[in-house]
């Protein structure tokens, strides 16, 4: 049975799926299942935002997924299923960017592990990041967006991304 699933996404073949990811991290033995769907949002710091660009080594950012659910597994045990599928290419506002579940005997470790896992992918994961502004304007996001966090610790306080 595997129990990573790391993927990433061109979105020109299509847009994530997040009943995959719960159908992934099913276990006739887990009673727990979370997920978390992050999409693109229409405002930014005050600015319209039209739409995301993600950009990614792919070799790399899977290696990182990779080594993320093995450290997780380590900690979490073998009862532990991890879902990890990250969009790549140009996404409008609306769509999704990443979605991530995980699956478990009980309830609390479940969210847990999903709260952990997504923290970690976007501390750790080599993924460059433009946002697109009504006014015609782009930028690229400087290193992890999530303000003022220093760590990927569950217990951080993200801010916005």
């Amino acid at each position: 049975m595997e129990r990573f699933h790391c993927a990433v996404s061109d979105i020109a073949g299509g847009p994530l799926d997040p009943a995959a990811a719960i159908a992934f991290v099913s276990d006739p033995g887990f009673g727990g299942m979370t997920m978390f769907a992050g999409r693109v949002r229409d405002l930014n710091h005050g600015r319209v935002v039209t739409g995301v660009s993600y950009d990614m080594f792919e070799p790399l950012a899977l290696t990182g997924f990779r080594a993320i659910c093995e450290d997780m597994d380590a900690r979490f045990g073998p009862k532990v299923k991890l879902y990890v599928a990250h969009a790549r290419g140009r996404l409008g506002v609306g769509d999704l960017a990443v979605v991530i579940a995980a699956g478990t005997p009980h309830r609390d470790e479940a969210f847990r592990a999903c709260r952990e896992l997504i923290e970690r992918v976007k501390h750790t994961s080599p993924i460059w990041k433009q946002e697109h502004y009504l006014d015609g304007d782009s930028v690229w996001s400087e290193g992890c967006s999530l303000c003022g966090v220093d760590d990927a610790s569950p217990a951080a306080e993200p801010g916005p991304r």
